[in-house]
């Protein structure tokens, strides 16, 4: 895999030709800004950005007008190549706050394992209503310690009003929920994109993350996408690595309230 013309791909496909990630949300183009419009219970923030040191903080003065009218928090979703060099000083300076930085990755489908090796007594369940989408957000608070109403939210909706967008599972030890993970696909490009894969703290490190990146990689490779991406944590970067993800860039989340 090139990394370069890889990373090219991603950024025309997923980024200047985004496409709205949900029912109800939209995307707008503005000038030199991509940006997703997801309401109050959806995401919303900048996706791609083709900027200078003339126009990024009259770009960005524009952005934090446009969302404020509406009373929207929203998040400047900035990558380590993005323009201009210093984009993330000029956001902390207009009032946005730096998350933890993830690390895209991404990898060839085809040279992904692709077997499912769960440890004794735990089986997968396929996410399929409301009631699963409630286990998948107990799990997601669980595991990464942050409120999932709004995942909870957009899940029951995509469910409902887009099932061909998502593949959402749970690794059940008897009846208790232990880990979920969601996959996501965009029609129109190459890639589809991991999620979740939040583990409870008595089961981590049993290899239930990478039976369900394996299971995940399954489903993407009959529908067709010859790529996975996903936005690794500090923790998760060094076992996607092993499984043959590899590292593209950094990108880093600003948020405006």
């Amino acid at each position: 895999m090139d990394r370069d013309t890889v990373l090219a791909a991603f950024d025309q496909e997923m980024r200047r030709d985004a496409r709205a990630d949900g029912p109800g949300a939209r995307i707008e183009r503005v000038g030199a800004v991509v940006r997703q419009v997801g309401g109050e219970r959806g995401w919303n923030g900048v996706v791609w950005s083709d900027l200078d040191e003339a126009t990024a903080d009259a770009a960005i003065e524009a952005q934090v007008r446009h969302f404020g009218s509406a009373g929207l928090e929203f998040e400047w979703k900035l990558y380590a190549h993005d323009h201009p060099d210093d984009l993330g000083e000029r956001l902390t300076a207009a009032g946005f706050t730096p998350e933890p930085t993830e690390t895209l990755m991404v990898a060839a489908v085809q040279d992904l394992p692709t077997e499912v090796d769960l440890p004794e007594g735990v089986h997968l369940r396929t996410v399929t209503d409301a009631a699963d989408v409630d286990l998948v957000a107990d799990v997601h608070e669980q595991a990464f310690g942050t409120d999932a109403s709004r995942l909870r939210h957009r899940l029951v909706a995509q469910l409902t009003h887009a099932p061909d967008t998502l593949r959402a599972v749970l690794a059940m030890a008897g009846e208790v929920p232990v880990c979920s993970a969601r996959m996501e696909f965009h029609p129109g490009t190459r890639f589809a994109s991991l999620w979740g894969g939040g583990t409870t703290k008595e089961w981590r490190g049993r290899g239930i993350y990478r039976a369900l990146v394996a299971h995940r990689t399954r489903i993407a490779a009959t529908h067709g996408y010859p790529y996975l991406q996903v936005d690794a944590s500090d923790e998760s970067r060094p076992i996607l690595q092993r499984l043959g993800f590899t590292p593209l860039t950094t990108t880093t989340p600003y948020i405006h309230l």
